[in-house]
């Protein structure tokens, strides 16, 4: 007999409110059994609550108070995925969704709550594959590059505003047209500070520019992620989102669990990290259709903190995504506190909804309890009274059936998860981390060539070439400047010679001068006083005397003025006619 023969066969002794709400539940295919109606205060483990395995891929929430057992729901359907050989990616934000990979531990708790919603319990641990951003925490290292994050995640992260996103944009546009891959942080810093120097400002004048302002303000966004240990999440070796679609050669899928509690801190980080595995998902995987069963399903915890001072262009993407990604054999569940959490958009995509309790102590969570409410089909229970009176490990749930519509609202006792309900110990998990086939590939950093190296090599190549072009510059000024002093020093040379063959042709000619008017002189005297023979000649060996001597010659210099010659006669004509 399958279990919807008995199911409908057992539904014959529930009331008649309960038997609506069972047949509503009724399934023929492969099934993920969620737990037992309730009913009037009373458990009907008759009454199975089931989600058709082909539905999984509508998406879906689970939302509920602090403490209600959303971790253990969710351990609960990631068990039931696997065990049907359906990969599963989920985030473990406190650190206690580890025990999946090990046997659960019997107990008086868990055999009541299986007597109680009719499960037949046994210990059992799932197939298992850890990760951690960056390597920060136990796990794989899981990285990203900055390219394939792209600037509307980035711009989240770095919680930009509408105009710096814009920019962003423009410098991966920029970058990628250049071929300057950002592979990790100090890339993109790299690229955005050379986008604003005086030799890259030029180059986005042409698509419209950045602004200094603006630079300024992406570049202590940067610093200060970089300083929250954020660098690490960026860089290569980038993680292959294949990974995630993997089953064991048993059958089973794998439960990929992303070990966040070491960056629990850090909320708007990983949220947007998780939507780009998403996103990473979707641009890769082809279109399937409807499935059987799922090809993943991706759990997303604290789903709030990833639409929190979300611009509009990050909600188009998730909406997108959510919208399309259906068709790809994705299935996705949202994890909040109240359906409030995730925006309208978002919220008309889920067709599954396990909501547990709800409080309602002040006017905003009464306020937030009547929203929820209408957020239910039509049904029978008073739910702003039921969701404030629900018990850990109870949730009101509707689903689609296998034929797409939503089944009857049903109050549910849930299932216990047959893993072991808390965190692994670290040794184990460490020991599993280290041993997978994977630690191998992605364990060490690599940090190869990319936009950082090529324009710090084109910098140094511009600041050599300028050094050189200035050595040229300064060699060709001190030749120039040696060749003026050699051509200025050759002129005054020639003109020194100039001038003193200029002074010896004029006292050459002074000389002459002097001789002649000697010479007229000593004629007159001759001539005046009738002298001849003897006296003659001795007249004319003296005026070879004093022509020749010392004085005459200093004296000749004067010859040429008129004091000169008066001196030159006093001398030869009036001493001697004293004598």
């Amino acid at each position: 007999m399958s279990d919807s023969e008995s199911t409908a066969e057992n539904a014959a002794v529930l009331p008649e409110p309960a038997r609506e709400i069972a047949a509503g539940y009724a399934v023929s295919g492969a099934a993920l059994d969620l737990g037992a109606l309730l009913w009037d205060g009373t458990c009907l483990p008759d009454a199975q609550i089931r989600i058709p395995l082909a539905m999984l891929n509508r998406h879906g929430l689970v939302a509920g108070a602090t403490g209600t057992g959303k971790t253990k729901t969710l351990q609960l359907i990631a068990e039931q995925l696997s065990a049907n050989g359906v990969p599963v990616f989920l985030a473990d934000i406190k650190g206690d969704v580890s025990g999946i990979a090990a046997p659960g531990t019997p107990g008086d708790r868990v055999t009541e709550r299986a007597g109680q919603v009719g499960q037949e319990w046994r210990a059992e641990g799932f197939p298992c594959e850890f990760y951690a951003l960056g390597g920060i925490g136990p796990g794989i290292p899981l990285r990203a590059t900055v390219t394939s994050f792209g600037p509307v995640l980035l711009s989240k992260v770095l919680e930009l505003n509408q105009t710096q996103e814009q920019s962003l944009g423009l410098i991966f546009h920029y970058a990628d047209s250049k071929g300057l891959e950002l592979v990790d942080l100090k890339d993109l810093r790299a690229v955005v500070a050379f986008l604003v120097s005086d030799t890259g400002r030029a180059e986005l004048k042409g698509i419209g520019g950045l602004s200094t302002a603006t630079a300024g303000v992406i570049l202590r966004s940067i610093t200060a992620f970089e300083q929250q240990g954020a660098g690490d999440f960026f860089g290569e070796p980038e993680f292959d989102t294949a990974e995630l679609l993997r089953q064991e050669p048993d059958g089973r899928g794998l439960v990929s669990v992303l070990e966040l509690a070491a960056v629990q801190d850090e909320p708007r980080l990983f949220s947007t990290f998780l939507m780009w595995l998403l996103a990473d998902l979707f641009h890769d995987l082809p279109e399937v259709g409807d499935l059987d069963r799922p090809k993943l399903v991706f759990f997303f915890d604290e789903a709030h903190l990833l639409f929190d001072g979300a611009s509009k262009a990050f909600l188009e993407s998730i909406t997108r995504t959510v919208r399309l990604i259906r068709s790809k054999g994705v299935g996705i569940f949202f994890v909040t506190q109240t359906p409030r959490d995730v925006p309208a958009e978002v919220l008309a995509q889920l067709g599954n909804r396990v909501q547990h309790a709800l409080r309602a102590f002040t006017p905003d969570d009464a306020k937030a309890l009547r929203s929820t409410v209408k957020t239910f089909p039509n049904s029978p229970y008073d739910l702003e009274e039921l969701l404030t009176r629900l018990g850990i490990g109870e949730a009101v749930i509707t689903v689609l059936s296998e034929n797409g519509a939503p089944t009857p609202v049903a109050a549910t006792r849930l299932r216990a998860p047959r893993s072991l309900m808390g965190p692994w110990p670290a040794a184990e998990l460490d020991a599993a981390v280290k041993g997978s086939s994977l630690y191998g590939s992605y364990a060490q950093a690599v940090d190869r060539e990319s936009a950082y190296e090529k324009l710090s090599a084109g910098q140094e190549s511009e600041r050599r070439a300028a050094e050189a072009e200035a050595a040229a510059v300064a060699t060709g000024k001190e030749a120039a400047e040696a060749a003026k002093a050699a051509k200025a020093a050759k002129a005054a040379k020639a003109a020194k010679a100039a001038k003193a063959a200029k002074a010896a042709k004029a006292a050459k000619a002074a000389e002459a001068a002097d001789r002649a008017a000697v010479e007229e002189a000593v004629r007159g005297e001759r001539g005046r006083g009738g002298r001849g023979g003897k006296a003659a000649e001795e007249d004319a060996s003296l005026v070879e005397q004093v022509v020749g001597s010392g004085m005459f010659r200093s004296l000749a210099r004067s010859v040429g003025t008129q004091l000169g010659r008066e001196i030159s006669r006093s001398l030869f004509g009036t001493a001697r006619r004293r004598r």
